[in-house]
């Protein structure tokens, strides 16, 4: 019996290199549009992520009081928080068909899971909080778990860029968010401990650290981000409330030099605090707002290229005449390695022309490969660091804040970075499977 491609009266055409190289822009252009739906998901991630860093501060000055402060506060606090919910799952529903089909989004979806469930257990939170049937610590712990839940949506969101400028202003992005999430925590403890009228050691390890893993992040921001971006970091450093800020932050790490403190200290901690964070939020706009209109200047770009060649290869098919084969060589700038391809089946024009915008592609995307690794092996650091602290407070039923000390001392007893660290706490896990 005959198959049915052999009976069919139109065999199949020979693939040709025209085809694929169409494929190959068309493949660009949607991987970028499906990453400018994900920019509004990350852009209502931010916001979400905001209103409850300010409802973590607000409650830990009322449980820190005993119920003395931020009644009122809170009120309006957890109604911001509502609020920019609600904006993230709706951005969430816009995109949750392309996300829920696409094959490469299992870690993202579950990233999300994660995300969704702590927000539906939140209520309840915010219920035991109001009742003080909750301690501030708890009350701490449980807004974080949910934060980095969110940012982690963040962080898979940027794994699947593509495309290097792009992918640079999602490093850029993520740092800032996780350096000013850790402001947020700053804030939360250093508000527990003036609310009090003191700090014990615990707290005021927590600050140092906390301290210390802002100036982690930070500068790993600094170094992806454009310039009108560090224009406005570089004044947020120079703000005048940075004298007092620190005047206060020291006397919550001064452990043993002093003792009771003035709770009315709370309020101008929460103040100073907060007006550093809404600067913060404003810097990561901004960073959103470039990251934005990127995304669209780079979908732009990719549509018309894709355009220019369609037409160009349509314009060039002079298949009707005798193909001359033509042979091209792609070779790296450094000479170090060649690629050879032949045009044999089409004609010698059209050939020409489909090679040269193989080698211009080929180039292309040789320079951009250097400058995604480069940001690629940003958020990948960043990612392992998060994953081997994760594991450390799972395996050894820790705080955060020790599983950080823990890595932090390792690299220094061995001369290693904290990165390598990591990496290797995750390794001798896969292990031990």
């Amino acid at each position: 019996m005959m198959s049915a491609a052999k009976l069919s009266p139109h065999p199949p055409q020979r693939p040709r290199a025209a085809d694929y190289l169409i494929a190959s822009k068309r493949c660009e252009l949607r991987n970028l549009e499906r990453f400018l739906q994900m920019g509004k998901l990350v852009l209502s991630v931010g916001n979400l992520i905001h209103e409850l860093q300010r409802e973590r501060g607000a409650s830990n000055v009322f449980l820190g009081s005993r119920g003395g402060r931020f009644s009122e506060e809170l009120i309006s606090m957890v109604e911001g928080s509502l609020h920019q919910q609600d904006a993230f799952e709706h951005e969430l529903m816009e995109i949750q068909v392309e996300l829920t089909q696409d094959p490469s989004s299992t870690s993202l979806l579950n990233s999300l899971a994660a995300a969704l469930h702590g927000l539906e257990s939140l209520p309840a939170i915010r219920q035991q909080v109001r009742r003080q049937s909750i301690s501030a610590e708890q009350a701490i712990d449980a807004y974080i778990e949910r934060i980095r839940h969110l940012l982690t949506v963040v962080f898979e969101a940027a794994e699947t860029v593509v495309d290097p400028t792009i992918a640079g202003m999602m490093v850029a992005m993520v740092n800032l968010m996780q350096g000013k999430e850790m402001a947020g925590q700053e804030r939360a403890a250093g508000s527990l401990g003036f609310s009090r009228g003191h700090f014990d050691h615990a707290l005021s390890q927590r600050i140092t650290h906390l301290i210390d893993a802002q100036e982690r992040s930070f500068p790993v921001f600094e170094r992806f981000a454009d310039e009108e971006v560090l224009a406005l970091w570089k004044r947020h450093n120079r703000e005048d409330f940075w004298q007092d800020l620190k005047h206060l932050r020291g006397l919550a790490c001064s452990v043993g030099r002093y003792k009771e403190l003035d709770t009315d200290l709370a309020d101008q901690w929460f103040e100073l605090m907060t007006r550093r964070i809404d600067e913060l939020k404003q810097i990561e706009d901004v960073l959103e707002d470039h990251f934005h209109r990127g995304c669209i200047a780079r979908y732009t770009e990719a549509r018309n290229a894709l355009t220019h060649e369609e037409n160009l290869m349509e314009s060039l098919d002079d298949s009707g005449h005798a193909p001359d084969p033509v042979l091209v060589v792609c070779a790296r700038e450094n000479g170090s390695e060649t690629s050879q391809y032949r045009s044999d089946g089409m004609g010698q024009k059209l050939g020409r022309s489909v090679f040269d915008l193989v080698q211009q592609q080929a180039v292309r995307l040789d320079q951009l490969s250097d400058e995604l690794r480069i940001a690629r092996e940003a958020l990948d650091d960043r990612r392992i660091l998060e994953k081997a602290v994760l594991l450390l407070m799972k395996h050894h039923q820790i705080s955060d804040d020790e599983a950080h000390k823990q890595l932090r001392k390792v690299a220094m007893d061995q001369g290693r970075k904290l990165t390598e660290v990591a990496r290797s706490v995750l390794e001798m896990t896969d292990l031990l499977r």
